[in-house]
């Protein structure tokens, strides 16, 4: 619970679309009242929270300043917009002396089951970092048009930057992994080698759906989703591989579909 309550950490949640495929969003107001509860803070409107609502079966990860993670499953039963975890969440500073927004509704979920905290193996993150730089042009898809604009392949591209990789489990409820080290080989595919949590990695079935969410410290992020096409060795190393086939801005305050690309549609009442 003390882990959970700071409002500067990495919160992210994973849950399932309509139809079934899996989202992913940043959330850092998910925070522990009691230990079997969990609630998140809504202040801006995506998906996520109209999700969850539709299917209640979650997943989350929560990274501390510390690099010390958690992850587990919940389960959303409720929101309300007022009580104690709403004046709690309004009086945090962060959201306190927001000059545009407070925390306007508050969700609670159940708890199912936690692990942690684990420190992030950056002993095997960096390496393969370096192998998936060094082979991902072996991956290219050399066809087709640009899917991920040139701002959104360069945050891939970052070796800085935190990625997480999700997809729905057997049981209904989301997965995520961590994939640090993923890249984009271009605009159209992306690659990792297996070399930080390759137990993790292959347990995701060849074909799956999966959505992998990119996030810099600057707190800029991107959204994609595409197919794991599974790993395989082009040269000395083996990647495993995302096709690229959906991309989302979840970056307030516009949130929206990026690719495949929607019409501009004038407005006409106010």
């Amino acid at each position: 619970m003390k882990a959970f309550e700071p409002a500067e950490k990495i919160g992210i949640i994973a849950c399932a679309d309509p139809e079934g495929l899996p989202h992913v969003t940043l959330i850092t107001s998910i925070m522990a009242p009691k230990p079997e509860q969990l609630t998140l803070g809504q202040f801006c409107e995506g998906l996520s929270k109209e999700y969850i609502q539709q299917n209640p079966q979650v997943a989350f990860l929560i990274l501390t300043m510390d690099k010390k993670m958690w992850l587990g499953r919940a389960r959303w039963t409720h929101f309300r917009r007022e009580g104690p975890e709403f004046e709690q969440y309004n009086d945090i500073p962060m959201f306190r002396y927001n000059t545009y927004f407070g925390i306007n509704t508050v969700h609670y979920l159940d708890l199912i089951e936690v692990s942690g905290p684990e420190g992030l193996p950056m002993s095997r993150v960096v390496p393969a970092a370096l192998i998936t730089k060094l082979s991902k042009w072996a991956f290219r898809t050399g066809a087709g048009d640009r899917i991920l604009k040139p701002f959104a392949e360069g945050l891939f591209n970052q070796l800085g930057s935190l990625k997480f990789m999700a997809y729905m489990g057997t049981d209904g409820f989301p997965v995520i992994v961590p994939v640090i080290q993923c890249q984009a080989a271009c605009s159209r595919r992306l690659a990792f080698s297996p070399l930080a949590y390759g137990n993790e990695l292959d347990a995701i079935p060849k074909g799956a759906p999966v959505a992998v969410f990119c996030l810099t410290m600057s707190m800029e992020d991107v959204l994609v989703r595409g197919t794991f096409t599974g790993f395989s060795r082009r040269g000395i190393f083996k990647l495993g591989a995302v096709d690229i086939d959906w991309v989302y801005n979840s970056m307030p305050p516009a949130h929206g579909q990026i690719y495949p690309e929607v019409e501009l549609k004038p407005v006409v009442e106010f």
